[in-house]
């Protein structure tokens, strides 16, 4: 067979699909003019949604990435961070929790929508490029989702955390492991305030089970923990408490793809 029929086949497949299934937005669903490809997120979104991206960017804080308006100054924890005793490192998002890409993540938490995976780790993609990252080596990080308990997983389909970090180790090279697992089944965090959340909280996590004598995955290993949110940071807190203390974590910094 010549060379140059599987990419021939690859194509006209392609182009049948799109006349059969239109590409559309993945937030409106508006037409887009060609299908989404590649890591960028603006290229799955409508010229409208991409406008609608608030990206986070500095002055922010440099615990919890909270942006900031005004000029760029020297490092800063916020009024929300300062005081506080947190057990990761620092946290980082792509962009705020607003417009296109809460509907993005509300469609891939609440309504199955798994197509919404590629997008929001494009968004984690650009989360990672933070400057505190720079030169990651795979050998020494690992990739932990934040887990769900087995019943809300089970009621949900999957575990949209766990489902990220598959994506972003393909593009990244970094080893996924599932170094948490959840104890408790707890309310919703949503609508509950910081002191609530903690408390809502607290020892819910535990390390995965392993075999006797076997190591713990992330032991003298640096974690980025994967979330497609975050808010308060209570429940980043939580499990980078129980990763550094219980699981031998040398560092834990948090990587979502929005800031709530």
């Amino acid at each position: 067979m010549p060379a140059f029929l599987p990419r021939l086949f690859r194509l006209t497949g392609s182009r049948l699909l799109d006349v059969v299934y239109p590409p559309a937005c993945f937030a409106c669903e508006t037409a887009l003019q060609a299908a989404p490809s590649g890591e960028c997120p603006d290229a799955w979104l409508c010229r409208t949604c991409q406008e609608g991206l608030e990206w986070i960017k500095a002055p922010l804080c440099s615990m919890c990435g909270e942006p900031f308006d005004g000029a760029e100054a020297a490092p800063f924890r916020c009024w929300n961070c300062d005081g506080r005793r947190l057990a990761f490192d620092f946290a980082r998002a792509a962009c705020r929790s607003a417009g296109p890409v809460r509907d993005m993540i509300h469609a891939f938490k609440y309504r199955r929508d798994l197509a919404q995976r590629a997008p929001l780790a494009g968004l984690l993609q650009r989360a990672l490029k933070d400057p505190r990252l720079a030169g990651l080596n795979p050998e020494e990080w690992r990739l932990v989702p934040v887990p769900l308990h087995p019943l809300r997983q089970f009621w949900r389909g999957y575990n949209q955390s766990l489902e990220l970090c598959r994506l972003l180790g393909r593009a990244t090279g970094l080893t996924t492991v599932r170094a948490l697992r959840r104890v408790r089944l707890t309310r919703t965090q949503a609508g509950l305030d910081r002191v609530r959340r903690l408390e809502n909280l607290r020892g819910i996590f535990e390390p995965a089970r392993r075999w006797p004598g076997q190591p713990a995955p992330v032991q003298g290993k640096n974690v980025l923990l994967i979330d497609d949110v975050l808010t308060t940071g209570a429940t980043a807190h939580e499990c980078a408490r129980v990763l550094k203390k219980q699981a031998g974590a040398e560092k834990v910094v948090v990587i979502t793809a929005a800031r709530g």
